[in-house]
């Protein structure tokens, strides 16, 4: 995906009384009235701190604004990607999370991601966790209040089954092993299992105690390891790979946790898409 990058300006007095939409070209070079009106309408754009979606909005001298572009920009007339719903009722909503969707909204974009899709399905809907853009598979969100309140516990005090598979570049020596290192200086525990060693890749399970942001990537590219079509953490292990994957081979496979209404335990399963198995 590509990086996103901030410009962040005042109003001028020669700016004031003028609309978003023609501001903006004056101070984001290379961007012209119409890609502003499509990034102001991707959510990309704050004025004061707040997201401001109304590309006729006229402003005042002294208004901080930031124009926030990205890969939504480049993907806003791409297919669209929907996830698959693996579960619902009353209280929570599992879904099965294509590669290449956001989870949530972003500074460059509050609309198509995940969360979004859910709210103009379901209604009232709320994020409980994440993963990143190019992982695929399972995440819940709570339907309730108190389903969030209580699923968010469980995932604080990681009181939740999840499974990952990956492939990752070269051939992982020892069958089962724990990679145990901070990141961020939070601590951070990993879980791995050797599956399938293969010419060039080993296909892995991995189990996470800990939840850090990119988690499993980071101790996989640490331990020399890097999942395959990784370009953010593989580093030139996995930038010189051949052949190149279409995505990220990570995939969650399995989350379990306590049902917040019920207090049952449930298990959800789905295996990466055919095209892309880890």
């Amino acid at each position: 995906m590509t990086a996103a990058t901030k410009t962040t300006f005042e109003v001028s007095a020669a700016d004031a009384g003028l609309r978003l939409d023609q501001i903006i070209p004056r101070h984001v070079d290379g961007l012209s009235r119409r890609k502003a009106r499509a990034v102001i309408d991707l959510g990309g754009v704050f004025v004061d701190r707040t997201r401001v979606k109304v590309a006729g909005r006229l402003l005042r001298a002294g208004q901080i604004v930031e124009v926030v572009i990205g890969g939504a920009l480049d993907n806003s007339k791409a297919p669209k990607l929907e996830p698959a719903i693996v579960y619902v009722d009353e209280h929570i909503i599992v879904a099965d999370k294509p590669a290449g969707l956001v989870t949530a909204p972003t500074p460059e974009s509050d609309r198509g991601d995940l969360l979004d899709q859910l709210k103009r399905r379901f209604g009232e809907v709320y994020l409980v966790h994440r993963l990143d853009a190019p992982t695929s598979g399972l995440l819940v969100f709570a339907r309730t209040r108190e389903a969030n309140k209580l699923l968010g516990d469980a995932f604080k005090v990681h009181d939740v089954e999840r499974e990952y598979r990956a492939v990752v570049v070269g051939d992982v020596a020892e069958a089962r092993f724990t990679i145990d290192k901070p990141i961020d200086g939070r601590r951070a525990v990993t879980h791995v299992t050797v599956i399938e060693r293969r010419s060039t890749t080993t296909a892995i399970a991995v189990n996470l105690e800990t939840g850090r942001t990119h988690q499993i990537r980071i101790h996989l590219a640490g331990i020399g390891h890097p999942v395959l079509g990784d370009r953010q953490h593989g580093g030139e292990l996995e930038r010189h790979f051949e052949p190149r994957p279409t995505r990220l081979m990570l995939h969650a496979r399995v989350l379990g946790f306590v049902h917040p209404h019920t207090k049952q335990p449930v298990r959800f399963e789905v295996n990466a898409p055919e095209t892309s198995t880890p």
